[in-house]
């Protein structure tokens, strides 16, 4: 074994590891975060939708306030666990941190967010019957 040899091993054993990327159908903790983020985000996005319609009169069958209540809390719960799994996320997109789910969740939730507090604001205009 020559000099070089020897002096050139412990160099090669300190080269930085990039960390793998996750198999396609490994759930991490990420990703789970991220699809309940992006699930609640969407639920808000449904509830804030029908109560926006039957605050329009569209619809007799409607959440009304409470669904807009549930919009107004489930978006901005959603959006919370987006932005939490983006900011622990250790590589970029397509790493299977989940990254990508906690922007959708983001945007979402955000969209939820703003058709409760639209649907709220139309239910306390319109006078009951």
């Amino acid at each position: 074994m020559s000099l070089r040899s020897m002096l050139a091993e412990p160099a090669a054993a300190l080269t930085p590891v990039q960390p793998l990327a996750a198999d396609v159908y490994t759930m991490s903790a990420g990703r789970i975060g991220s699809v309940v983020g992006g699930l609640l985000g969407l639920t808000a996005v449904v509830l804030g939708g029908m109560a926006l319609a039957r605050a329009a009169g569209r619809s007799r069958s409607g959440f009304g306030r409470g669904g807009a209540v549930a919009a107004l809390v489930a978006g901005p719960v959603g959006m919370a666990i987006g932005a939490l799994v983006a900011a622990t996320a250790d590589g970029g997109l397509g790493t299977g941190n989940g990254l990508g789910g906690a922007y959708v969740a983001l945007l979402v939730g955000l969209a939820g967010t703003a058709l409760g507090g639209l649907a709220l604001a139309r239910i306390r205009r319109v006078p009951t019957r």
